[in-house]
């Protein structure tokens, strides 16, 4: 079998989304959520994990979609899983999705706190290492220009984040920025301005992270051996300077505003793109 190549991006692919249904009420949905991460985080690192309840026209209980950044470890999970009782009397069904059709998804960058969760789950805790080479204040560098139009729009504070990536053992390195930004309401209240400051920092922190993260690849082998790949975009330079060649290079309106996804994306709008086997439901598997 071809090992598999994992991006340190949102899976979108519907070979890596698991459907579990027939679960019953026997537990408290607290109680079922957990048990439900608990076995099948045993398969490989999950994306997301959403619990619903069934339709008012079906018996009482729940069902589940999980979504991995494996399809290796989706298939594991359906293997192991199908028609077991694991944390309940009555066996649970458990189904990889199928497309009715062919949709292309615009591939999202992941959240930095997710990259280091998958980095870490592959490459251990050991396996790489980051490093902030800049995190500075840029508010109001963009805003020098109109005065006038400025003063009539309310104050942002603005953060640029600079995150190197080692991978220890590959001889990777790559860097990734990242800018927040958060309105200030209140201008003359410290205590707004100190946690939206805070809460700015870590923002370009992560943004950054994900930046850098967005460049390697991981090559999943069957024995459980991983190999990285370092895939630069054609317009990237920043990988190409020393740190203190960048701390004079930076210019502000070189880089995005827009906004990183958090992995909070709505689950149900993809689930309209996917199905059960339709000969399983037919048969009532």
């Amino acid at each position: 079998m071809e090992p598999e190549v994992l991006t340190f991006t949102v899976p979108t692919e519907n070979n890596k989304v698991v459907f579990v249904w027939n679960i019953t009420t026997q537990l408290s949905e607290g109680e079922i959520y957990f048990s439900l991460v608990e076995v099948f985080s045993q398969f490989g690192p999950l994306y997301s994990m959403k619990l619903f309840p069934n339709a008012g026209v079906a018996d009482p209980g729940y069902y589940a979609v999980i979504k991995y950044f494996s399809s290796q470890s989706a298939k594991k999970a359906q293997a192991a899983c199908d028609k077991k009782s694991l944390f309940q009397d009555s066996p649970l069904k458990v189904q990889v999705c199928n497309k009715k059709k062919s949709f292309r998804f615009k591939s999202l960058e992941l959240y930095g706190n997710k990259c280091q969760e998958l980095a870490n789950y592959y490459l251990g805790f050991n396996g790489w290492s980051k490093k902030i080479i800049a995190l500075q204040n840029i508010s109001g560098l963009d805003d020098e220009a109109d005065d006038e139009a400025s003063a009539q729009e309310p104050a942002k504070l603005r953060y640029l984040c600079v995150v190197e990536v080692t991978i220890n053992d590959h001889e990777i390195r790559s860097r990734g920025v990242g800018v927040a930004e958060e309105v200030i309401e209140k201008q003359n209240d410290p205590a707004e301005f100190l946690s939206k400051n805070a809460k700015v920092q870590k923002y370009a922190v992560q943004k950054a992270l994900s930046s850098a993260f967005k460049k390697i690849l991981l090559v999943v082998f069957d024995n459980g051996k991983v190999a990285t790949e370092y895939v630069p975009d054609e317009d990237d330079t920043v990988d190409c300077i020393t740190e203190e060649e960048l701390q004079g290079l930076i210019q502000v309106n070189d880089f995005t505003w827009a906004p990183l996804d958090t992995g909070d994306e709505n689950d149900e709008e993809l689930l309209a793109n996917l199905s059960f086997c339709e000969d399983t439901l037919a048969d009532g598997e």
